[in-house]
């Protein structure tokens, strides 16, 4: 079993190593033809034109205020949320918030699109007098529902593991419930909430099919400062998912360096996210 186990971890890493290269070797000649910082800092794609142009800061940026958006939303209710279902809600209440986690979890990044489509993008159209709804406001809002169930499920293990005797304790000295979830159960159940929250940036980063159907998918440059917020925007998956069909030539090979890219800042965010909880971890 020593043996079998020991397979397994090196097949995973040799998917990760196998991934990697392939990206790299996929990626770099559109780089190096296009120029590094043209490439990196253009703020116009279009791939399709007599004179074509491949700037994909745009997609960077959005990818950034949709993820940092989505978390900005989403971490504070799964919290919340969590702490409620661990620590305060009745059995019966709890096993229902579950199930519709659970439920959450399991559908289709195309029906959370479809929904937003048909409910969120109408919604933003009409309360702000829009001419279109699809935005990234509606994918910030999207991606921001879409990482509850990994915030909420982690969260909601890690708090249940804490030692009840901690808890005792803690009322023994005369701290009420509430100043016990917090100042207790919490602090001891960081490194697992911490865990959630990364998971939920995994997610929020790496999605494609329903930010496509609610951003509008278009090459815009989100300037959140000239009403960016309300702006038909592309994301980095979204530019790989759209036009991988139909490309040929220098687009496909910049589509892989756009996949490339994307890789890449979700190793740098997961560092930094690590870093982080590791030094928070340690205090």
């Amino acid at each position: 079993m020593h043996g079998v186990f020991l397979a397994c971890g090196l097949l995973t890493i040799g998917f990760v190593l196998l991934i990697t290269v392939y990206l790299v070797v996929s990626g770099i000649p559109a780089i190096h033809r296009i120029g590094f910082f043209k490439f990196m800092f253009g703020t116009k794609w279009a791939s399709t034109a007599a004179e074509p142009s491949f700037g994909i800061l745009p997609f960077i940026l959005t990818s950034i205020y949709g993820t940092a958006g989505a978390m900005l939303l989403g971490i504070p209710l799964g919290f919340f949320t969590a702490v409620y279902i661990s620590k305060f809600a009745p059995k019966a209440v709890r096993n229902v918030l579950m199930g519709a986690v659970e439920l959450l979890a399991g559908i289709p990044s195309v029906v959370y699109g479809l929904v937003g489509m048909l409910v969120i993008v109408p919604g933003i159209r009409t309360v702000f007098g829009l001419p279109d709804g699809a935005s990234l406001l509606a994918a910030i809002i999207v991606l921001s529902i879409m990482v509850l169930p990994s915030i909420v499920k982690v969260s909601v293990n890690a708090l249940d593991a804490v030692p009840r005797e901690y808890e005792d304790a803690s009322l023994a000295l005369g701290a009420n419930e509430v100043e016990t979830a917090f100042r207790v159960a919490v602090p001891a159940a960081r490194s697992g909430i911490a865990a959630s929250v990364v998971m939920g940036v995994g997610r929020a980063i790496g999605e494609a099919m329903a930010v496509m159907m609610v951003s509008g998918n278009v090459a815009n440059m989100p300037l959140l400062s000239k009403g960016g917020l309300f702006e038909s925007v592309r994301f980095l998956t979204t530019a790989v998912a759209s036009e991988m069909a139909y490309s040929a030539g220098l687009q496909r090979q910049a589509l892989f360096s756009i996949a490339l890219v994307l890789y890449l800042f979700i190793l740098l965010v997961n560092a930094i996210l690590n870093s982080i909880l590791k030094k928070g971890g340690g205090k």
